[in-house]
C-alpha cells in the first residue's frame, strides 16, 4: 500500500500486481492475464485456441517447471491440503479454477476473478504453472478415482509458467 499526500491529507493507494503465462501445446496456444489489485481478488483474463469444442479443466498447478512438457508441473496448487473442487466450494484446492468452453471454433476467452490465488505474499503463483486439460473437470463430484485429486479432467494439453508482468 502507497501513501501519497495531497495537502494535509493522505490517499491510500493499493498496488497492482500483474502476470502472464504464454500457454504452449502440441496443438493448443495462448495467452492468460493475470491481475491483482492489493489484497482483493485476482482476475485471469485471455484466449486459447486449438481445443476440441466444449469444457476443458482450468486450473493452476503446483510447479513453474516444464523441463517435461506440461506432465512435469505437479499437481494442482494446494497449500491448504484439501480435496479437488469447483471453484466456488469452501473445500478445493487453491488452483482449481473449474472449466472453460471452447467454441466450435476451439477457442475460449477467459475471464475469471478468484480470491485463493494471489499474485503476492506466501500462496503467490508466480512462478507457478497454469494448465488446461483436455477433458472437463467433474469439479470433485464425478465419482471416478481421480474425481478427488484431479477432476478427472484428462491429459495435460497445454500449459505455461506465471512470470510477473511489467
Amino acid at each position: 500500500m502507497n501513501f501519497i499526500p495531497l495537502g494535509f491529507w493522505w490517499q491510500i493507494t493499493e498496488k497492482m500486481v500483474k502476470g502472464v503465462a504464454v500457454l504452449a501445446g502440441p496443438d493448443v496456444k495462448g495467452t492468460i492475464f493475470f491481475s491483482q489489485e492489493g489484497d482483493g481478488p485476482t482476475t485471469v483474463t485471455g484466449s486459447i485456441s486449438g481445443l476440441k469444442p466444449g469444457l476443458h479443466g482450468f486450473h493452476v498447478h503446483a510447479l513453474g517447471d516444464t523441463t517435461n512438457g506440461c506432465m512435469s508441473t505437479g499437481p494442482h496448487f494446494n497449500p491448504a491440503g484439501k480435496e479437488h473442487g469447483a471453484p466456488e466450494d469452501e473445500n478445493r484446492h487453491a488452483g482449481d479454477l473449474g472449466n472453460v468452453t471452447a467454441g466450435e471454433d476451439g477457442v475460449v476467452n477467459v475471464n475469471i476473478t478468484d480470491s485463493q490465488i494471489p499474485l503476492t505474499g506466501p500462496h503467490s503463483i508466480i512462478g507457478r504453472a497454469v494448465v488446461v486439460h483436455a477433458d472437463p473437470d467433474d469439479l470433485g463430484k464425478g465419482g471416478h478415482e481421480l474425481s478427488k485429486s484431479t477432476g478427472n479432467a484428462g491429459g495435460r494439453v497445454a500449459c505455461g509458467i506465471i512470470g510477473l508482468q511489467g
